[in-house]
């Protein structure tokens, strides 16, 4: 049976570990190429290629979209993963580097690896971006005050270029997931984690498969008329 993304290829950002590790994989199960692009890249990874990149660099996004093109032809879909967290501390503690750091991945890390690819998807008529933001991004969060406004603009570049490629055959959509089980983790206290997990109505953290399987629903056949939405996996705390 013909898989629904057979012999496309998908650029990952953030591939080898957390949401898109599970991403690279969802993806690959359905036909995908994988270009699997990280700051620390897994050379282990089944991936059709794998691309040390800092998303925060002009410079090392082009150069990888450019070795992305010749190495496997084309780019179909781009998921915009990778991201940190950043410290959980007051706004008025936060230290300047730390903020230039979250905005720079989790907010210019998007708009570099997009400026890159999709001229390239415009000519060819079709291509998906999924953008990962938050539910941070929706209802700011006490104490990562960065990484909500950076997660929130992230949520209005999804909109707004969602509407200037509407009639290109380019569809832009976002996932606003609550908390989940990455390694991301390990930047938080255990006090912080708690607090965000006591918000979650299901009583859980969200699944990094979870995240895969409506990222594999938006970059597929199946979504035809959805572009510039924000898509909930919150556990019921989103209601709106």
């Amino acid at each position: 049976m013909p898989r629904p993304l057979e012999n496309q290829v998908a650029v990952v950002t953030g591939a080898a570990r957390g949401f898109g590790r599970a991403i690279a994989e969802r993806l690959a199960a359905d036909g995908c190429r994988i270009a699997a692009w990280d700051v620390a890249p897994d050379a282990g990874q089944p991936a059709a290629l794998v691309r040390e990149v800092d998303v925060a660099s002009a410079e090392q996004v082009g150069a990888a979209t450019e070795a992305t093109l010749a190495a496997l032809g084309r780019i179909d879909i781009l998921v915009n993963n990778a991201g940190i967290n950043g410290p959980t501390v007051p706004l008025w503690e936060y230290p300047l580097e730390a903020w230039d750091r979250v905005m720079a991945i989790d907010l210019t890390g998007v708009f570099l690896c997009t400026r890159a690819v999709v001229p390239h998807m415009i000519t060819r008529g079709s291509g998906r971006v999924v953008n990962i933001a938050s539910i941070a991004g929706k209802e700011g969060i006490a104490n990562a005050t960065p990484y909500s406004a950076a997660k929130a603009a992230v949520i209005a570049m999804t909109k707004a270029l969602g509407r200037e490629l509407a009639t290109t055959g380019v569809l832009v959509n976002c996932l606003t997931p609550a908390m989940a089980e990455t390694d991301l983790l390990r930047e938080m206290t255990p006090e912080y984690i708690a607090t965000i997990k006591a918000k979650i109505p299901m009583g859980r953290l969200c699944r990094v498969e979870e995240v895969a399987e409506m990222t594999a629903w938006l970059a597929g056949p199946a979504c035809t008329f959805t572009t510039g939405a924000a898509f909930d996996l919150s556990g019921g705390r989103a209601t709106y």
